[in-house]
């Protein structure tokens, strides 16, 4: 029987680059089946289906970090509650903006993008962004990933035929903005992918590694950890050894998403108020 979504916190999910909300399909049913009260917007342009932004992606072209993050700050404010926020890839490095600014009960990011301050850069993870970067006028442009290329940064652990399957379901061409921004951090002073990281008083978070993942490695999430070492607010790190980048729908995403709310609200609950 599902519990009073009054009594459960709200959970807010923030999708990344090549995705949409539809992305999170499978964790809005869990979560809801619950009791919790579920959000999972579109970025700002991408309130329409998949297959319509695969016809018309121009409306992301320029869309940039900071955009993006103050969009779902507003979202996170309008909750009756401070709630849950995850976020994979990108919106993994979103969900730490946002703590960053003092919001959410608890946060979760899902191989997380680097933040500013992160330097080693594996092959791997150069390799699933060249499509972008390859090209500096991407920089204003929407780009869509090959079949192939989704597989190799997504899906690795899958064979060939079930990396098709979740690319028809879920992929759309993202902007290239992000990535430059993403990219160029450690040249800028103030870059988009900032974080606090010596905030004490933000909400705890929990750091997710993939053991498979080309885009993000778990050594790049590792080093992510390592810059809050020195703040007294609560990060966690978690690996899932076998897991490829797109954990949140392959197989035994399961794990993923009940490990992850567990964690949550065994935070929120033994430590109400913070």
């Amino acid at each position: 029987m599902t519990e009073n979504t009054e009594t459960k916190p709200p959970i807010v999910l923030v999708h990344g680059l090549w995705l949409t909300p539809r992305a999170w399909e499978h964790w809005i049913e869990r979560y809801a089946g619950r009791g919790h009260q579920v959000s999972a917007p579109a970025w700002p342009g991408m309130e329409i289906e998949v297959e319509a932004l695969r016809k018309n992606p121009d409306v992301m072209n320029g869309l940039g970090i900071t955009e993006v993050v103050d969009f779902y700050e507003k979202i996170v404010r309008e909750q009756a509650r401070p709630p849950i926020i995850i976020g994979h890839s990108l919106g993994g490095l979103i969900t730490q903006i946002l703590l960053g600014r003092g919001l959410g009960a608890a946060g979760v990011a899902i191989h997380p993008t680097p933040i500013k301050g992160v330097l080693r850069l594996p092959l791997s993870s150069l390799r699933s962004a060249f499509p972008v970067l390859s090209n500096p006028g991407n920089r204003s442009r929407t780009v869509a990933l090959s079949a192939r290329q989704f597989h190799y940064a997504f899906t690795n652990t899958l064979t060939p035929q079930e990396s098709e399957a979740i690319y028809q379901r879920y992929h759309v061409p993202a902007p290239g903005r992000p990535l430059f921004q993403a990219a160029t951090a450690n040249l800028r002073r103030h870059p988009a992918t900032s974080v606090d990281v010596h905030n004490d008083t933000r909400a705890p978070l929990l750091l997710i590694a993939g053991g498979a993942d080309h885009t993000v490695p778990a050594t790049l999430v590792r080093q992510t950890y390592q810059r809050y070492r020195k703040s007294r607010a609560v990060t966690d790190y978690h690996e899932f050894a076998r897991m490829p980048h797109f954990s949140i729908g392959a197989p035994q995403w399961e794990r993923v998403a009940d490990h992850v709310l567990h964690w949550a609200v065994r935070y929120i609950t033994r430590h109400p108020g913070k």
